[in-house]
């Protein structure tokens, strides 16, 4: 048996053996053209005697350390003979060599075969997901270090998807404070609240956004404590629109923000806080919440907002309220991402003049 790269000309051949393995929930000729040809993504092959025994196609989460195995075909014929296995584990060597932290799947609830092969290779199992395959089958969420050192120090960041395309600030303040009081009630109700009294910015179109001022006010608001740091005085985001009225409108609603937070005492600090200076305040058992671009992630230049969920020597992971369906991902690929520490950095930068921004979310101390 001999495992390599899968190329263009191989197309026929996996179409086939997907038809042959799979009922449902099959990946078509289209979808394989694509997965050949897109940058983030691996296609596998097992060959015996120049016939095609098995694939598997793996995925590159753009902007993260993950890789998500999205699927594995062995021809019946095939099967009990280690093909998986082995091509299992050359996904794993690709995706330690592109610098993946984790590799993840699901598994059909069902598929015995498949549970004990990933559990007896290293994988623990982290969560489900209801009706996820086509005849409404269950899955099992996997996952392994593919590191033996990585031992990330996380919290227990309950992940919570926003509903809305502006809503991510609202959604990070959602997971912020369930984290610290576990018996608080998400709700979209609550997101749509929270996001009407911290939206600060209008963006280019649509509706607008939140900024770090209006994060912290109804945080504050609901028995939390909070800390701003920002390294621009200014007005925030301002650039991201053209119209004077609405410079004007993103700097009055601002100010207004400001005399509130002066009045209460919210703490405003005008420094960058690198990612040591993150990670102590983490253990100190405060929530970040943390302004980042999505280019590097979802390759759209807007601001978005996320919330770090844990350290390691080398990645900073986090919870991120948005899940890019449109590229094949779950919620499975949003909870405690990890990011290479130099990456994080780069990424926690908006716009020109590299806006950063964190909002520390902890208990509130005076009660």
């Amino acid at each position: 048996m001999h495992i390599r790269a899968a190329h263009p000309s191989d197309l026929d051949a996996l179409v086939a053996l997907e038809n042959r393995c799979f009922e449902g929930d099959r990946i078509s000729r289209r979808q394989f053209r694509h997965l050949l040809h897109k940058a983030h993504a691996a296609l596998f092959i097992a060959e015996q005697h120049d016939e095609l025994i098995g694939s598997l196609v793996l995925l590159f989460s753009r902007g993260t350390s993950t890789a998500r195995l999205y699927s594995i075909a062995v021809a019946e014929t095939a099967r009990g003979k280690g093909v998986a296995r082995a091509l299992v584990e050359r996904a794993e060597t690709e995706a330690w060599r592109e610098e993946r932290a984790l590799m993840r799947l699901e598994i059909r609830k069902d598929n015995l075969s498949s549970i004990g092969m990933f559990e007896a290779l290293g994988y623990r199992r982290f969560g489900s997901l209801s009706g996820y395959y086509a005849d409404q089958m269950d899955a099992w969420r996997y996952e392994k270090a593919l590191d033996n050192r990585l031992k990330p120090r996380l919290e227990r960041v309950p992940w919570y998807e926003q509903t809305l395309e502006f809503t991510c600030g609202p959604a990070c303040l959602i997971m912020a404070m369930q984290t610290l009081d576990p018996t608080m009630q998400p709700s979209r109700s609550l997101e749509l609240k929270l996001w009407r009294e911290a939206t600060t910015i209008f963006m280019t179109s649509g509706l607008g956004g939140c900024g770090p001022y209006g994060l912290a006010l109804a945080v504050h608001r609901r028995g939390f404590d909070a800390e701003i740091w920002v390294n621009d005085p200014g007005v925030q985001m301002i650039d991201s629109v053209r119209s004077a009225e609405k410079k004007e409108v993103m700097a009055l609603v601002q100010a207004d923000m400001e005399a509130e937070i002066r009045e209460i005492g919210i703490p405003v600090n005008f420094d960058v806080l690198d990612d040591a200076a993150l990670e102590a305040a983490f253990d100190r058992g405060a929530v970040p919440v943390v302004l980042i671009s999505s280019w590097q992630i979802y390759n759209e230049k807007s601001p978005h907002w996320v919330v770090v969920s844990g350290f390691d020597e080398h990645f900073v992971y986090v919870n991120d309220p948005f899940v890019d369906y449109d590229e094949g991902e779950t919620a499975i690929d949003s909870v405690n991402m990890p990011i290479g520490r130099t990456q994080f950095q780069q990424m926690a930068r908006y716009g020109r003049k590299g806006l950063q921004s964190v909002v520390l979310i902890t208990r509130r101390t005076d009660t």
